[in-house]
């Protein structure tokens, strides 16, 4: 376990840093983003439900198997599943849709008059702030599969990643329109992702010595609920409102293409 401490704080840091990523597209993509956004959240839906199913829930069985009698263990699973599933509904229902990290506004630059600026960036901070929350229990879900087996946290941290791109871009568009500044969307959306290394490294200096395999299974289970939930409910249904139906299809079977592929090869 000592030996994948620095991996697992390296595959948070990288998961949640990749907000900086989606902040740089945004800034620096010319004309009307919305056909991209559409085919970067089709795509990141993909890579998060077939990861859920194919990997993550799975794994969770396994770990499950290990503290209950068959058939105890899968009831378990799924409660953890649909728990998860859960606890995003309950979040959403109790933040406002202005502050979810995954409420993406429209970007067209016709849209941006001068008494819609002070909102915009307005817009921009509470999303940051949003999404840091976010991101903190993804870094500590991180952490503990890389700690327990590196080769499941690489495609985690990966999926997480491409995840962070599309809120990345939420926290930088309503920001760079307001401000025209470049530099202020990118910081701004580049600190939201700190918030992942930092639930790792929380996790290492104070939970470690209360988790154990049943609860790492039940956060996997859980983890797997949110993930699904979040790209039903929110992600595909994003994708399609920024653009074509057709675009954000073709992002989702993309996102599963290269996410079985890199399972695959990784």
């Amino acid at each position: 376990m000592e030996n994948n401490l620095l991996w697992a704080l390296g595959l948070t840091l990288f998961a949640g840093l990749s907000t900086g990523i989606g902040s740089f597209i945004a800034v620096f993509t010319k004309g009307d983003n919305q056909r991209f956004l559409s085919v970067a959240l089709g795509f990141s839906a993909g890579v998060m439900i077939y990861i859920s199913f194919v990997e993550i829930l799975p794994h969770a069985g396994d770990t499950m198997h290990a503290y209950f009698q068959s058939g105890t263990s899968e009831w378990v699973t799924l409660a953890a599943f649909f728990g998860g599933m859960l606890i995003t509904t309950i979040i959403d229902k109790l933040v406002p849709s202005y502050e979810n990290p995954h409420e993406i506004p429209s970007v067209s630059i016709s849209d941006h008059e001068s008494a819609k600026m002070a909102r915009m960036k307005r817009l921009g901070v509470l999303s940051a702030i949003a999404i840091a929350v976010h991101n903190f229990p993804e870094g500590i879900a991180t952490f503990m599969a890389t700690i327990e087996d590196p080769e499941l946290g690489l495609p985690i941290a990966i999926a997480i990643a491409i995840h962070n791109i599309p809120e990345g871009i939420a926290v930088a568009v309503p920001v760079f329109y307001a401000t025209k500044s470049r530099k202020k969307a990118f910081n701004l959306s580049f600190l939201s992702g700190l918030a992942e290394p930092l639930g790792g490294l929380v996790t290492f200096l104070i939970l470690m010595p209360f988790l154990n395999e049943l609860i790492m299974g039940i956060v996997f289970a859980a983890v797997a609920g949110i993930m699904v939930f979040i790209s039903l409910d929110e992600l595909l249904p994003a994708a399609e409102e920024y653009g074509e139906h057709h675009l954000s299809i073709y992002g989702l079977v993309v996102g599963m293409g290269v996410m079985a592929v890199s399972l695959v090869i990784l």
